[in-house]
């Protein structure tokens, strides 16, 4: 069932169209939104907080444009509650044990790699972070990350491939040769 028939189910008074919309786009949102706030808990208060607008004001959405509506509605509210507090570790990693048969070495690998991916998306420009985000990690397509970033088209076809290329430079200085 497409994103669209579950929200018209939830306005026509079925309300199982809504825990299928939040299990498919709730945990990928609020990810989104921590990009922004730097801070989970709120990102989650925040994700919440864009179904309950979507099912509120329940705006028409066109045909196809639901998933876009979304991001644009969580970066929107993330902008709003923007904030600069930035914690210094996470307790959770703490606690994180690997699987018995992973290797150690593997693990510390993978969290050092994503660990100088997240540092390196870090140093990009916003933009081109957003558009790379946004095209590369949640899949959106680069008319729905237009329509999310309000730039055309071109716009975030230029963002991404200097975004891409910028992201390759930086990983190369971290010591990551084979960069995508």
């Amino acid at each position: 069932m497409t994103d669209e028939e579950l929200y018209r189910r939830y306005l026509d008074g079925d309300e199982s169209g809504l825990p299928e919309l939040m299990e498919r786009y709730g945990d990928a949102l609020t990810l989104y939104i921590d990009g922004y706030l730097a801070d989970i808990h709120e990102a989650e208060d925040l994700m919440i907080e864009v179904f309950s607008y979507l099912l509120t004001k329940q705006p028409r959405i066109r045909d196809g444009g639901l998933r876009a509506y979304l991001y644009k509605a969580a970066r929107h509210m993330a902008l709003r509650h923007k904030s600069k507090r930035r914690p210094a570790f996470s307790l959770e990693e703490l606690s994180e044990e690997p699987e018995a048969e992973t290797l150690i070495e593997e693990v510390v690998k993978s969290r050092e790699r994503s660990r100088i991916l997240h540092l390196c998306m870090g140093r990009l420009h916003a933009d081109y972070r957003e558009a790379l985000y946004l095209t590369c990690f949640e899949g959106l397509s680069y008319e729905e990350a237009a329509e999310v970033m309000k730039k055309n088209v071109k716009q975030i076809t230029n963002m991404v491939y200097r975004g891409k290329q910028s992201l390759r430079e930086l990983l190369k200085k971290e010591g990551i040769t084979h960069a995508e």
